[in-house]
């Protein structure tokens, strides 16, 4: 299956592509892959079921969904998605969102770390969620075609996403036991995913 990479993951404005800059300059090159994955599963799945939704709000969300397991922005208190939803935040202050757009970009970066979303109350936030879900857990990943996965990941690929992400969850685990990041680990629910993604790109559907 051939795919246009750059089609799928490009920026839907000027705001989403500076939000991919900063991605890109603060994450390491495997956690913006798995942004950009995120996105495009995204995506995947708004079109499977017929879901609108803010195609900038949701990009920004997705770039900096992670950005609070990195150095620059790890809190030793504060759950990583909350203080990445404050990233969120400040990023869509600065760009001259207002208020209401900024506070939403928060609350879908908070709760892309739910094990649900409804989509009839939060379009943007169940995306993210079940996006991600997908990207890291292997959960969902029945709901889009294996070819068009193994396309896309063959296009941004894994490298060493789930070692690394398995190890900063822990680390969250460990230092916030109040967070949803214990939930994750306890459930090894990364590890899990990487062995899901592994027979994917074996070729099993």
């Amino acid at each position: 299956m051939t795919i246009d990479v750059e089609a799928l993951i490009a920026p839907p404005s000027p705001i989403a592509a500076r939000a991919h800059e900063v991605a890109t300059q603060w994450c390491s090159p495997d956690l913006v892959s798995h942004c950009l994955r995120s996105w495009v599963w995204a995506v995947a799945l708004a079109e499977r079921n017929a879901l609108e939704y803010d195609a900038e709000l949701l990009y920004v969300a997705t770039m900096l969904h992670d950005i609070g397991v990195t150095e620059n922005f790890d809190s030793h208190t504060v759950a990583f998605e909350v203080a990445g939803g404050a990233v969120g935040s400040v990023f869509a202050a600065g760009a001259g969102w207002d208020a209401y757009r900024c506070d939403r970009v928060a609350q879908i970066i908070e709760r892309h770390m739910w094990t649900a979303v409804d989509p009839a109350e939060d379009p943007e936030g169940h995306l993210l969620e079940a996006a991600t879900s997908i990207d890291v857990a292997g959960a969902g990943v029945d709901q889009l075609d294996a070819a068009f996965l193994r396309a896309v990941t063959a296009a941004i690929p894994r490298g060493e996403f789930t070692e690394t992400f398995d190890a900063q969850i822990r680390d969250q685990a460990q230092r916030k036991p109040h967070s949803n990041a214990l939930r994750l680990e306890n459930a090894g629910r990364v590890a899990a995913g990487g062995d899901v993604w592994e027979r994917i790109m074996g070729g099993a559907s």
